[in-house]
Parts: C-alpha cells; structure tokens; sequence
C-alpha cells in the first residue's frame, strides 16, 4: 500500500509540475504592443532566412569572403554584443566583492542580461561558420590548436555561461518554490562569481587580442597592442551604460514587478554608475591617446578614415564622458540616460571599425553586409529580448522572493 501511494504521490507531482510549467508558457501582458508588431514579422523572416543558410550555404545568405571571412554576425553579435554583457562581471565583482550593497537590486537583472546574452550571441558564431557541426572541436580537442587565443576564447565563454547560470540559478529554485536547492545554489554563487570574474577579464580582452593576428589588415588608427587592453576597459563602461539603459526601461516596462524599496533605489544607482562610468571612460580615452601617440598615426588625420576616427573618439567618448560628469555633479538622470546611449554607440562603432569598417580598408569593393546578414542579426537581438522579457515576468529577478 505504501508504494502505491508514493507512486501516486509522484504521479500528482510531476502532474503538477507539468502543469505548472504549461501555465507559464501562456502570454502575460498586451500581446498588440509597438515592440511586437515590429519584431514578430522580422523573427519569422529570420527564422526562414536562417533555414535557407543551412540548406544553401553561408554564401547564399552573407557577403562574407576569402578576404573578409567575418562579417556583421561576429562583428556585432559576437564582439560587440559581448562588451554590453560586461554588466554582469562588473556588478557582481562591486556586490560580492567589493560589498557595494547599494547595487544589489541589480545584480539579478544584470546577470540574466549577460547570461542571454552570451548564449545567443555565442549561438550566433553557428550561423557565421562554414562547417558548423565542428564548432565543438575546441570542447573535444579534435584538431583544434590548443595554444590558439581562439581555443581559449571558446573555453571561456562556455565557463563563463555556466557560471552565470549558477549565479542566476536561487532565482529559478525561487520560482520553482525548490527551497532546499535554493540554499545549496546560493552557497554556491560566491564562487561562481569569483569564478565568473576571472573568465569574464580574460575573454573580454581576449577578443581583442584576436586582432593582434591582423596588423596587416586593420586599419592603423584602430591596430595596436594594447587592444587587449581597450577590449577589457570598454566592457566596463560599455557594460554598466547597458545596466543604466536596459534598468531605465525595465523601471517602465515592468513597473508592478519592481518593489517600492527598489524603485527609491533606482536614481541612486544611476548615480553612481555614472561616476564609475565617467572615471573608466577616462582612462580608455587616455589609454587611447597614448596608443595613437605611441603610433605616431598623426598623418592619417587628415583624410576620411582619420574624420571618421575622430567622430568616435570625440562624439562617442569624450562628449559621453563629459554628459556623465555633469550628470554625477548635477544628480540629472536624463543626462546619465543620454550619456550612456552615447556610450553604447560609440562602442558599437569601435567594435566595428576593427572588425568590419576598418577591416581591410585598402580593398575594393568593401564589404558590406547582405540585407539578409542585417534581418538575421535582428532576429537574434530581437529573440533575446523576447526570452528577456518572458523570464522576468515570471521569475524573481527584479525582486527576490521572502523566505
């Protein structure tokens, strides 16, 4: 008798755990929104396009070449997007390590932002590889150069997702009302942290250091040595400006999932990423002048790629770090919110001067992404964002559950 009934004990659970899971795949919200009208349409495009590069070839779908064999997909979903998950090492090396409690309202938030994002944009590299089924060949060993930089880039990045989701994973045990596994998992984020910063320093500048194999073909304004470095101190600007717009428009979109304690805590915050903003930007602005120096590129000033160098440095990095300023000194959060779009900007223009703009300058015709290249990147940024949104409303990430 007693088997029977733990048999249908059982049986009620996983029955009410399916349930349960079926229940939160239903819409909660407006469904007739600006943001999906916009981004169903280019999804399902995507999703086709997607199909037909698999069943064509990356050729049928992308102007990536012999001579530009990466495009618009590494260049931005990869290298750039990757500076934006920066966030999440910086928050949780100033909560866990540095014990700023100020910010621990946004550590969740932060942490599930760089945590989609490394998964879709690392999921990205499958569509812009000719043979994708090989992409686990850093994982086997299986004739992949273990003292490459990229060997180690992909070893990083697929520690540094685990990591994240250990971070991440008390507020899953929370929604799943799993209390012991919440206790095991929350012992286990100190060192998922400490883990996960270690990772996430030498990826980020790891990227860079990619491009030191390509002195020939960057441009000279954006080749130097210290790239590693530039990578590594603008995923700290670049990912807390990301944190300061994604928080401004998560305090609109999920107003009723935010407690009143964290909403008073908002324009603190704000205020003081943007003076740890404006002291970084700062350094990357004087590291930057240095390596133009160091360089002696002077004599490239003065012709379109040189304007084009300057808009960046100028529009996107001092005048971002100027607005920064005087929105720490003035307390002005619209200022901080402008600055940090700027911001993003701009390193969206830095990652794709080296990677794409500024990528065998001297070749013609340049290249130029496909209008299919562009559709496929919206969908994955547009995706990410849907996957945002769903865990949010449902989870306890903008307010953790009281136990």
């Amino acid at each position: 008798m007693s088997n029977n009934s733990n048999a249908i004990a059982s049986a009620k659970d996983s029955q009410s755990i399916w349930s349960f899971l079926i229940g939160e795949l239903k819409p909660k919200g407006k469904i007739f929104t600006p943001f999906n009208m916009i981004s169903i349409p280019i999804i399902l495009i995507g999703l086709g396009l997607i199909v037909f590069r698999f069943w064509k070839g990356i050729g049928a779908v992308s102007n990536v070449n012999q001579d530009i064999p990466w495009g618009l997909w590494k260049g931005f979903n990869v290298v750039t997007g990757v500076a934006f998950a920066g966030g999440a090492y910086v928050v949780t090396f100033m909560v866990y390590i540095l014990n700023m409690h100020k910010y621990h309202s946004i550590v969740r938030v932060t942490v599930l932002n760089g945590f989609l994002a490394y998964m879709f944009y690392a999921g990205a590299l499958i569509l812009d590889l000719g043979r994708p089924w090989k992409i686990i060949n850093p994982i086997i060993g299986n004739d992949f150069g273990v003292s490459s930089v990229l060997f180690l880039v992909a070893w990083h990045f697929l520690l540094y997702m685990v990591a994240q989701l250990i971070e991440f994973s008390p507020a899953i045990a929370e929604w799943l009302k799993a209390k012991k596994a919440h206790r095991i998992l929350s012992a286990m984020t100190l060192g998922a942290v400490i883990f996960g910063i270690t990772l996430s320093m030498l990826h980020q500048s790891g990227l860079g250091a990619l491009f030191l194999m390509a002195k020939e073909k960057i441009h000279p304004l954006w080749y130097s040595e210290f790239i590693p470095i530039m990578f590594l101190v603008s995923s700290i600007f670049a990912g807390l400006s990301m944190v300061i717009f994604e928080g401004s428009i998560s305090r609109i979109v999920f107003f009723n999932k935010i407690s009143e304690k964290h909403r008073l805590e908002h324009n603190g915050i704000v205020h003081g990423l943007s003076k740890i903003c404006t002291g970084v930007m700062f350094a990357y602005f004087f590291l930057q002048l240095i390596a133009f120096i160091h360089g002696k590129r002077w004599n490239f000033i003065d012709t379109p790629y040189g304007y084009w160098y300057l808009v960046e440095m100028l529009g996107f990095v001092v005048l971002p770090m100027i607005l920064y300023f005087f929105s720490y000194r003035n307390h002005n959060l619209l200022l901080s919110r402008i600055a940090a779009i700027m911001a993003m900007v701009g390193i969206i223009l830095n990652r794709l001067n080296i990677s794409i703009i500024g990528y065998r300058w001297d070749l013609t015709p340049h290249y130029t992404p496909s209008w299919m290249e562009v559709v496929i990147t919206l969908t994955v940024v547009f995706t990410q964002i849907w996957v945002f949104r769903w865990v949010v409303r449902r989870l306890p990430v903008l307010n953790e559950t009281n136990w």
